[in-house]
């Protein structure tokens, strides 16, 4: 089955900086797609090539196997919630979703009235007198309305409250049930972690990996804590396999661990143990150990 999304060789230059550079990365039919990356690394620069917002200046995008820059009836196909969302202040909610149902060949508001009411979002309030979250709650709809094929999310949960955020989820959850592929953008690690399949880091302009959550896990390391009676000597844990300590402060030791727990487990009955704290590596300690560039094989 051909990708819903495929990127070759996709670079943009703005004069003589770096936007993004060779990315190659294809996004499947039903997937969720996680695109992370700090501020200035390259996701919104993606995401305007994606949508032929900007042109690249070389390399080529697809949707649907098709470009979308000759091809305008794609955005048809497309729900977008842009990261800088701006809105006609004077209109209302009802009335912005109705410019938007027009636009897309809807005959009336889609399923506007439906989101609007799980989202908790009042449509006849002037958009000037809603709060930020609520305007983010009238991007949300205007993105899901016309059930697309193909959601485009950049930071979509800015502004929401919590229950506001899980009820996003849910809308993720269902989009990809009826066969909507999501690419989405996001600082919120946890967040990209419960929802995406995949997950693609840009660095400075360049993909630095795409890869699934499970095989993210699988290479990285589990964090041990443990505070003794008294600590232990310098270097008594060198030479156990897959143990390295990152820090020592004074009584408390932190260190990492990868494959079985049974050495260093023997390791530490040597010792009178008052604490030990482990849990395994989530997304945003992966993210943090490749932005960090530590080399010291933390990193996926």
């Amino acid at each position: 089955m051909d990708p819903i999304v495929r990127a070759e060789g996709l670079t943009k230059f703005y004069g003589a900086q770096l936007g993004v550079s060779d990315l190659e990365f294809e996004v499947g039919e039903a997937e969720v797609f996680g695109f992370l990356g700090p501020n200035g690394a390259g996701k919104t620069t993606t995401i305007r090539l994606m949508l032929d917002l900007i042109r690249p200046t070389r390399g080529r995008i697809e949707l649907f196997g098709l470009d979308p820059r000759k091809d305008v009836r794609l955005r048809r196909r497309v729900g977008y919630l842009p990261g800088d969302l701006r809105l006609y202040a004077r209109l209302t909610a009802r009335e912005l979703l109705t410019y938007f149902a027009r636009l897309r060949g809807l005959q009336d508001l889609g399923s506007s009235p439906a989101l609007a009411d799980r989202l908790g979002l009042e449509l006849d309030r002037p958009i000037r007198a809603l709060s930020k979250g609520n305007r983010q709650k009238v991007g949300l709809v205007q993105a899901f309305m016309h059930q697309p094929k193909l959601l485009v999310l950049d930071e979509p949960t800015s502004g929401l409250d919590p229950l506001i955020q899980q009820t996003f989820y849910e809308l993720v959850a269902e989009a990809k049930a009826g066969g909507a592929t999501v690419f989405l953008s996001s600082h919120v690690l946890s967040e990209v972690q419960h929802i995406a399949d995949r997950v693609g880091l840009i660095r400075e302009g360049t993909l630095a990996l795409v890869a699934t959550i499970d095989e993210l896990r699988a290479h990285a390391a589990t964090s041990v804590e443990v505070t003794f009676a008294d600590a232990p000597p310098p270097d008594v844990f060198a030479g156990i396999p897959g143990v390295r300590e990152l820090e020592r402060r004074s009584r408390r030791i932190r260190l990492s661990l990868r494959g079985e727990a049974d050495p260093l487990v023997k390791a530490l009955a040597r010792y009178q143990v008052l604490t030990i704290d482990s849990h395994e590596a989530d997304l945003e300690d992966m993210f943090l150990a490749l932005y960090r560039g530590t080399g010291n094989g933390d990193a996926p």
